[in-house]
């Protein structure tokens, strides 16, 4: 059996990287950076976005929510932030935006 490889706090370096530090034997997790947005590029698209999902939710337009795997929602979308839909339909779901290859008005063809 093969022993981990310890860390020297004392000269703050594994294999050329800083250590982290230790507490009571238990490593330090290690930091998750998220990618970098370019806020404004994103800007003309973000505002089209948001106008687009308050006017259904103020006209409370039945929608259709085609998801990357396939699955098809139907319902009224009630809430949204940045991430993710709230949808109205037989149960109430929350659907990240991410997951979402399409969507459109129910009466209209998709």
């Amino acid at each position: 059996m093969s022993t981990p490889s310890v860390v020297n706090v004392a000269r703050g370096t594994e294999g050329g990287r800083p250590a982290m530090r230790t507490r009571k034997g238990f490593p330090a997790p290690v930091p998750f950076l998220y990618p970098a947005r370019n806020s404004e590029m994103d800007a003309p698209n973000r505002h089209a976005e948001l106008f687009y999902l308050q006017k259904q939710i103020q006209s409370q337009t039945p929608m259709v929510i085609v998801l990357e795997d396939g699955e098809r929602l139907d319902g009224c979308i009630e809430w949204y932030d940045r991430n993710s839909l709230k949808v109205r339909g037989r149960s109430r779901t929350l659907v990240y935006k991410s997951a979402i290859k399409f969507m459109y008005k129910l009466g209209d063809n998709g």
